[in-house]
Parts: structure tokens; sequence; C-alpha cells
């Protein structure tokens, strides 16, 4: 356990966020623990009908929250080991040059990674659980709440603390994994991208069609379940439609996987038509370029702005149709929905906060990959100096980046976010007395904050490192390693 520690010690400053990130899904685990037994408290004390099935639908909805959130923490942080890794290529040659193997060195990074688990799940779970005790009094003070005994503690918590650690060492040594690819001749040079003809594969390429595909087709069965399709064709099949969001979940996140693996092929060139049509200058039209001649740095800190703009977009739009639908099977089975609009309040309540974590998590994913990839650019940014960008060319030049993978990145992440979000919904409770098949509920305002919130975090993210980057003299940041 030392070896771990001391190499995490000796780069904890590239940890930072990986730890905020480990310690933000295990607070959003245990508080959906704590969450759910209030809920369950307060749904068994209502006077609503048909209890026990709407209790069984918040377990399933947050044990898909919790899941959810497991999985864009995986996927933040093998994206952050990628991002560290691809700026450590000179330093890992060295290593090679002196006799240490690629394996040793996968080790050795895979260690930091559970160091940053445990450090973050640990951290995380126990402000979560304290916060959970102290909102909970806070909204029976303020009367949103009934007054009643609330299970807010309880030996449930352990288990997504242990979870989040466990996925944070895989997702380390699956972000660890170009360290095999690293080789000693490459510390006579500086730390460079792999090329694009080594980015996309046709392995990854069609790994990514299956999972994309597949994913589709469990998605498109879970929604069909979900919405009854099947209850005169086959009574098993009718039978499942209780289940069509445990369906639609693995089709998801298949799905997004394969996404996630298909970026490089489809997300530079977009960004580089988003990025012709945004400036035709010196500085824009060299930031168009860049997303096409390195296809897997454009690729990484943009699928980094997706998953955040996907996930918050996703929770919102399954909250808001979630309601409409209860809503709507109130009005035509008044008599089964007694006191649903206490219970439609209590469990926004518990959404918005369960949104704001999801933000949170996206953020730091966003803004360390975004940040470090600035960082790891000095040497580059210091010969554009030197063949005469001014330092003012420089940061517009990353302002265009900036913009432009903003845009795409929103468009992309709206798009597969109401998709995910809607089916979400759709598929859980499609079925229930009075519901039916309703239209994707789009909460404007919501979706315009995430729009803003996007821009600002993509420009603050990329726009402070580049001006320290560029105080450097053109020679001193021609000399970085």
């Amino acid at each position: 356990m030392s070896r771990p520690f001391s190499a995490f010690r000796a780069n904890a400053r590239d940890h930072r966020a990986g730890i905020l990130v480990a310690a933000l899904s295990s607070a959003f685990g245990v508080a959906l623990v704590g969450g759910v037994d209030v809920l369950a408290a307060f749904i068994g004390g209502s006077s609503m009908g048909e209890r026990a099935s709407v209790q069984l639908a918040l377990a399933i909805v947050a044990g898909i929250f919790f899941v959810v959130a497991v999985y864009v923490g995986a996927i933040v942080t093998t994206n952050t080991f990628a991002t560290v890794i691809a700026g450590r290529t000179r330093t890992i040659a060295l290593l090679r040059l002196i006799g240490s193997s690629a394996r040793a060195q996968r080790r050795s990074v895979a260690g930091e990674g559970l160091a940053v688990g445990l450090i973050g799940a640990a951290v995380g779970g126990a402000a979560a659980a304290v916060l959970s005790l102290l909102a909970v009094r806070l909204l029976v003070m303020t009367g949103v709440l009934p007054v009643a005994q609330y299970p807010v503690l309880s030996l449930l918590m352990v288990p997504p603390a242990v979870v989040v650690v466990l996925t944070t060492w895989l997702a380390s040594w699956v972000g660890s994994r170009r360290v095999l690819a690293v080789t000693p001749v490459q510390a006579l040079g500086a730390a460079q991208e792999r090329p694009a003809a080594a980015v996309r594969s046709r392995g990854r390429l069609a790994v990514s069609l299956v999972l994309i595909l597949s994913g589709t087709a469990l998605l498109v069965l879970g929604l069909l379940l979900g919405t009854g399709a099947f209850v005169r064709v086959s009574a098993a099949l009718a039978q499942l439609s209780s289940y069509g969001v445990l369906v639609a979940l693995p089709g998801g996140i298949l799905s997004f996987t394969g996404i996630v693996l298909a970026a490089p092929f489809f997300l530079p060139a977009v960004l580089r038509a988003i990025g012709l049509l945004l400036g035709r200058g010196a500085a824009g039209r060299l930031a168009a370029a860049n997303a096409v001649r390195n296809p897997e740095r454009s690729s990484r800190t943009a699928i980094g702005l997706v998953i955040g703009v996907t996930l918050i977009t996703m929770f919102v739009v399954a909250a808001s149709t979630w309601q409409q639908l209860i809503r709507d099977a109130q009005a035509n089975e008044p008599g089964m929905y007694q006191g649903a609009d206490e219970i439609i309040g209590g469990t926004m309540t518990v959404f918005t906060v369960l949104v704001g974590f999801s933000a949170m998590i996206a953020a730091c994913g966003v803004v360390n990959t975004l940040s470090l990839s600035v960082l790891q650019r000095g040497r580059e940014l210091g010969l554009l100096r030197a063949l005469g960008f001014t330092a003012a060319q420089v940061r517009r030049m990353v302002l265009a980046e900036s913009a432009q993978l903003t845009v795409a990145s929103v468009l992309t992440g709206l798009a597969l976010g109401t998709v995910y979000g809607w089916i979400g919904a759709q598929s859980l409770l499609g079925m229930i007395p009075g519901g039916g098949v309703l239209a994707p509920v789009l909460p404007w305002p919501f979706l315009a904050a995430i729009v803003l919130g996007a821009a600002v975090l993509a420009v603050v993210a990329a726009l402070a490192p580049t001006r320290r980057a560029t105080r450097v003299s053109p020679v001193a940041a021609l000399a970085v390693e």
C-alpha cells in the first residue's frame, strides 16, 4: 500500500480533480441512499395510493442515478488519467530508458488511481452522511418535509463508497493503457500526442459500432417494454413491462461508451467545421486546423464537455418528463393518486439536489481536462510565440478552440441527454395507471442555463492556464519538457 501512495504523493498536483470527482461520486451515492430512505418514509406516511409501486420505482430510480453517476465518474477519471499520461510521456520514456518496464509504470499509475479512489471516497462519503442529516433537519424546519422519524444513516451507505474506490482504480488502469505504447526513444524528444492513424484504428471503429448498435437496440427495447408495446403481442413480454428501464439502462451505457470510443472519428471534423464558421483570421484558422491535426487531444477535450452536458440534460429532461407523466396520470385517474402533488414536490426537491451533484461531477471533469490540455501545450504555444504570434493572438486561438468546442459539445450533449432522459422516464413510468406515451418535456430555462454554464466553463478552464503559459518567454516555453 505504501508504494501506490508514494507515487501519488510525487504527483499529487495532477490528481486534485480526480480526488474531487471520486469524492463527489461517493457523496452522490451516499446521499442517494439517505434520500431514498427519507422519501420512502415520507411516501409511507402519505395518503397516496399505490405506495409500494411508487417506492419500488423510487428505489429503481435511485439505483439508476447511482449507476449513471459512477459510470460518468469512471469516464471522467479515465479521461483525466489519459490526459495526465499524455503530459508525462517524456518522463515515462526516461524511466523506460534507464530500465523500468512499461508494465511497472502502468502499475504505478494504477496505484495512484487506487490512492485517489480511497481518499476521495472516504472524504466524500463522510461529508455526504453529515450533510444528509443536516439537510433533512433543514427540510423539516422549513416545512418541505412533515415532522416524522426519517432513517437517514444506515450501513447501506458503505457499498457506494466501496464501489467508487473500485471503479476509480479500474478507470485509472484503463486510462493508463497508453503507458504500454511509450518507448524509450521518446525520451529524446518532447511529449507528443499519438498520430491520427494510431487513434483511428479499424479495431476501435468496429468495437464502437458494435457498442452503439447493441446499446441502441436495448434502448429501443426498454422503451417499447416500458410503454406497453408488447402487452397484446406476448404474455411473457407483457410481464417484463415493469422492467423496461432496467433494459434501457445498460443500453444507454453501451451506446454512450460506443460514442466516446468513436469520438476521434467524428468530433475533430465537427470541431473544424464549426471553427471555420466562427472565424477566418490566423488564430481562427489555426484553431480549426488543430482539431484535425491532433484528433486524440481534440476529441478527449470535447468528449469531457459532451459528458457533462449529456449528464445534466438527461437528469433535467428525465425529471421534467417524470413530473408531467405523474400529473397526466393524476388527471386521468384522480382516485389513485391522492396526495400526488405533495409527493411530486418532495421528489423534485431531491432530484434538484441530484442534478446539482451531477453538475459538479461534470464541471470537475471539464475544467481538469481542459486545463491540463492547455498546460501540456507549453512547447506548442512557445513555438507559436517564436514564429511571431503575440500573446493576444495565442489567447484568441485558444478562445476560438473553446468556442468551437462549446458549440459542438453542447449540441451533441443536448441531443443525447434529451433522448436518454426521455427514454429513462418513459421506460420507467410509461405503464403506470393513467399514464402513456409523452413527448420529451424540455425545461428551456434549465437548458439555457446548461448552455451558458458550459460556455463559461470552457472559456475559463482554457484561458486561465493559457494566460500563465503566455507569460513565459518563447525560449523558456520551448525548453519545457
